[in-house]
This record gives structure tokens, C-alpha cells and sequence, in this order.
């Protein structure tokens, strides 16, 4: 049994990156889903499908890469977790690497990168950081 549903998946598309995939697939949820479409949308990664295979379904990510042929992903972190969660008001919501990074946070109103959560001025559950 998973303990921790998201660190697996961060883990999951950081090795595919090491590893030079093009895709790696993994168990769908609703959070990783929000999660695959916020890295999709911040330009993390080339593309996300949903495919219904199986009881829960997949999402397979594509990842992407740069010109030297490094993937766009040079790091991406858990922070909060099932035994220390991180919560954080909209003024404490952290920077990666002085803004050039993304936090993404878990708030009322849905999953968001910092900065947006900062914009609608709600506080939340910091998840991760992608650099």
C-alpha cells in the first residue's frame, strides 16, 4: 500500500526525466490529475493524457525537453506530506529559486502555483516545488 500518492507520482516523472523517457504513466486521482494540467499549463511538460484503464485510470505525462536535450523539470520536491503537512497563509505561500521556480499549493480553490494563490489571496497546503 502507498503511503504518499504524490510523492510516488513527483518521483515517478523526476526518474522518467533522469532516465530520458518520453512518457510515464501513472495511477490517475483527482489531485494528480489538477497536478499533471498545472505542469502542463506552466510549460513543465510536453503534454498530459487521461486514459480510463482499469478501476482508477492513468494519466500519462510526456516529458519535456530543452535544446541540450535536459528535460525542462531540473528538480521537483515534496513539501508537505502525509506525516508533516505545510500549510501556509497567502503572504507565507514560498518562492522557488526567487520566482524563476513554482510552488504549487492545495487551496480552497482548487490546485494552484503560488503565484496565483497569492493573486486570489488564499493560503493552502503547500504540495511541491518544481524548478
Amino acid at each position: 500500500m502507498m503511503t504518499d500518492p504524490i510523492a510516488d507520482m513527483l518521483t515517478r516523472i523526476r526518474n522518467a526525466g533522469k532516465a530520458r523517457q518520453r512518457r510515464v504513466d501513472i495511477p490517475a486521482s483527482r489531485v494528480k490529475k489538477a497536478i499533471a494540467e498545472l505542469l502542463l499549463r506552466e510549460g513543465y511538460v510536453r503534454s498530459v493524457k487521461f486514459i480510463d484503464e482499469g478501476p482508477q485510470g492513468l494519466i500519462r505525462v510526456y516529458v519535456k525537453y530543452g535544446e541540450d536535450k535536459k528535460p525542462v523539470i531540473e528538480g521537483i520536491e515534496r513539501v508537505s506530506r502525509p506525516g508533516l503537512r505545510i500549510y501556509v497563509g497567502k503572504h507565507e505561500i514560498p518562492k522557488v529559486l526567487g520566482g524563476f521556480g513554482t510552488t504549487i499549493v492545495s487551496t480552497s480553490r482548487g490546485i494552484l502555483t503560488g503565484h496565483e494563490a497569492r493573486i486570489s489571496g488564499v493560503g493552502g497546503e503547500v504540495l511541491c516545488k518544481v524548478w
